[in-house]
């Protein structure tokens, strides 16, 4: 897996820079006011999954977040503290498909 770079955006604002998703899957940084976003250049929909590491009860698992891109289209999709692997401190993302598939991940702050 691929370790993304975050991108802290200013108060004056940031440039995003993409990067092609891996076909082994990614890992970001996790936490209030990060944002995975997710292009899809391709001409099938492609779906990006958030593994989400907790359990309920203590062994019901919790499901993972799977989210659909359309063709041609852009997500944002917030990568919260619900997401970070406690061996890692990073969020697992992976692709049904990489092709013509960009990403980037942005922090906000919080004002």
């Amino acid at each position: 897996m691929a370790a993304l770079n975050t991108t802290v955006v200013g108060l004056t604002g940031s440039t995003v820079t993409y990067t092609p998703a891996s076909g082994g899957g990614d890992t970001c940084e996790t936490g209030a006011g990060v944002v995975l976003l997710v292009k899809n250049g391709d001409a099938s929909s492609h779906t990006v999954t958030l593994a989400t590491p907790g359990v309920v009860d203590g062994d019901l698992a919790v499901a993972d977040r799977a989210v659909t891109v359309a063709a041609g289209a852009e997500r944002a999709i917030p990568v919260t503290g619900r997401y970070r692997n406690p061996s890692t401190g990073r969020a697992a993302i992976t692709y049904d498909a990489v092709t013509s598939v960009t990403v980037a991940v942005l922090r906000v702050p919080a004002l």
